[in-house]
């Protein structure tokens, strides 16, 4: 299993470079179920992880002019606050035991999981839709024009919920700057990943006072993604990433699923 965890780990880097996000949705699920980390700890060691890969990302993109420092800033002060209140306090006043439905005792362990099993159903969905259903409406390279109060509500909501589940959020914010900020989506592809980055090493801090790391562990995972994305950005010049990006999509579709049943059904 830990071999099978360390493949996982370098594809989790080769499908953020691949696609340009989606990826880190796996990073739990990978550190819970093949590594044996407790889902709780798993959520912070995938906020190093994830920031740590989307910052390596973030180079080649920044260096071809594809991240926007301005937006990136704006959007993301609230969703670091938010992430690092999420992890510093909200997370830490969650029960261990919570409460039982009918014969299903409701850990915190068990609502992490079941909201990142939700938060997976609803990020296949968009990496499912064609790339015509996901542009219809927008209207490209129009002058850029913030809307501040969907900027501070929408930073907020994607803070917590990578607070709470450990996942980056680009499904969530990739569309936010298209639509509030104005930006490209090629541009808003490369200034999520600085967002996501600084959002989720921010809310790693969080963490450090109320976790004892295994930062072996973290380190090789952190490692081999980070070679992952590196392969991935090149690979990327070769595969179409919108038919990879479908299917990778129906993948983490069924491991929402999966992650579900398992939790609510078979514990």
């Amino acid at each position: 299993m830990l071999i099978i965890g360390y493949l996982a780990s370098a594809l989790i880097g080769i499908s953020l470079g691949l696609i340009g996000g989606g990826g880190s949705i796996l990073t739990v699920p990978v550190l819970v179920y093949l590594f044996g980390v407790d889902p709780v700890l798993a959520t912070a060691y995938s906020l190093f992880i994830v920031g740590t890969t989307s910052l390596v990302g973030t180079y080649p993109k920044y260096r071809d002019n594809m991240v926007n420092l301005h937006t990136a800033l704006i959007f993301g002060i609230p969703s670091i606050a938010a992430v690092y209140a999420t992890r510093a306090w909200l997370v830490p006043l969650i029960p261990n035991s919570i409460g039982s439905v009918g014969s299903l005792e409701v850990t915190k362990a068990v609502l992490l999981m079941t909201l990142f099993a939700v938060l997976m159903v609803f990020a296949s969905v968009s990496m499912i839709r064609s790339k015509k259903e996901e542009n219809k409406g927008q209207v490209p390279d129009v002058p850029q024009k913030f809307n501040y109060p969907m900027i501070l509500l929408e930073g907020l909501v994607v803070g917590t919920l990578t607070g709470l589940v450990g996942a980056g959020g680009g499904f969530l914010i990739i569309p936010a700057l298209v639509l509030f900020s104005g930006l490209p989506m090629k541009q808003a592809i490369g200034t999520s990943l600085l967002i996501i980055a600084a959002k989720s090493l921010f809310g790693f801090l969080g963490d450090l006072g109320h976790q004892e790391m295994d930062w072996p562990l973290l380190g090789s995972v952190t490692g081999l993604a980070i070679v992952g994305i590196l392969i991935g950005n090149r690979l990327s010049r070769n595969i179409d990433g919108e038919k990879l990006k479908k299917a990778f999509g129906w993948f983490v579709l069924a491991m929402g699923i999966y992650i579900l049943a398992r939790e609510l059904y078979f514990k």
